[in-house]
């Protein structure tokens, strides 16, 4: 996240209070935005604000940067959530949330960040940012409830279009679709529908290309622990790819780890079922997945933003989402 973004949301935290417990509180707060992080949603909004005509230094783009901080603070309360949900070890290469102060504080601590994103789209003054920020949030929970309820019920006879389904809904509306509209939307602009088929195909592919970073990222960069999904039994494209036409032995041994909690699977079996799906074709084949997912959402995009006012920075969007959509961590 870039600094004028975290100094906003940090700004609106408070810092400190007369009874410890609360100090405490205030510093659990500001933990995950100071971790740090890509800052690439708010990003692609500030982007998308130039492309559609918005000026550096003006009180539209005053109302885009507290859009962006908002978005970020919906990116945090998002992740404490969704770490206690996967039973994460780590975020941002620093043990979770929950795993440091337990979970009931670690849930309370993204309530409170969860309230604070309204009041930096409160700040913000853009019409139609509110009806935008309720469909991100539905549209993102409806997607974490079928990825949960896959886990919860030990799931596992999905297709490759249920993952589709899940990715659509649980990555892309945050991830582009939004940010891309918001950026119109600070504009002053009513943003294209074309935004939501570019952004499902573009999100998609980001989410195929995570879960194969998962698997063979480099540690060092990538932020979360490298195999976690595999622990979390985590359904990706690689892993649907790969049981269809996984040996029935192995299969087996996979699916018995997966009936298993995370505390509960085997450290050695679950490090042996990393090593066949890096040695089977299903990395492969969905990275090739993703880059199609990739091209078909930079055409549309290109295509949604031909004749907005600022040409070069609708270039300049395009690059960088193609440098997202091949990214390395």
């Amino acid at each position: 996240m870039r600094p004028e973004l975290l100094s906003r949301v940090l700004s609106l935290l408070p810092e400190s209070a007369v009874r410890p417990e609360l100090d405490e509180y205030y510093a659990m707060l500001r933990d995950y935005p100071q971790r740090g992080g890509k800052g690439i949603r708010s990003e692609l909004l500030l982007a998308s604000a130039r492309a559609h005509g918005v000026v550096e230094g003006t009180a539209a783009w005053e109302g885009a940067l507290w859009l962006a901080a908002a978005l970020e603070l919906f990116q945090n309360w998002v992740l404490i959530h969704d770490d206690i949900e996967d039973d994460s070890e780590e975020r941002r290469g620093r043990p979770a949330m929950h795993r440091l102060h337990g979970v009931p504080l670690a849930i309370n601590v993204g309530d409170g960040l969860h309230a604070y994103m309204w009041a930096a789209v409160h700040r913000s003054g853009v019409s139609g940012a509110v009806p935008a920020f309720l469909d991100m949030i539905h549209r993102t929970a409806e997607g974490q409830h079928l990825d949960l309820c896959w886990v919860e019920g030990r799931t596992w006879a999905l297709r490759e279009e249920d993952y589709l389904d899940m990715v659509r809904l649980k990555t892309a509306y945050y991830t582009v679709v939004v940010p891309l509209q918001l950026g119109a939307l600070a504009a002053g602009v009513v943003p294209s529908e074309a935004f939501g088929a570019a952004g499902l195909a573009l999100g998609a592919a980001f989410q195929i290309r995570d879960d194969v970073l998962n698997l063979n990222g480099d540690a060092g960069t990538y932020g979360k622990e490298i195999g976690g999904d595999l622990l979390e039994g985590k359904r990706t494209l690689i892993v649907l790819h790969w049981l269809a036409g996984a040996p029935a032995p192995q299969r087996e041994v996979f699916l018995e780890q997966m009936r298993r909690d995370r505390p509960a699977k085997d450290a050695a079996v679950i490090a042996q079922i990393h090593r066949w799906l890096l040695e089977s074709g299903s990395v492969a084949y969905a990275q090739a997945f993703a880059d199609r997912e990739a091209q078909v959402g930079l055409t549309l995009l290109e295509d949604a933003l031909a004749g907005v006012p600022d040409p070069s920075a609708a270039a300049a969007l395009l690059r960088t989402v193609r440098t997202l959509a091949s990214r390395d961590h």
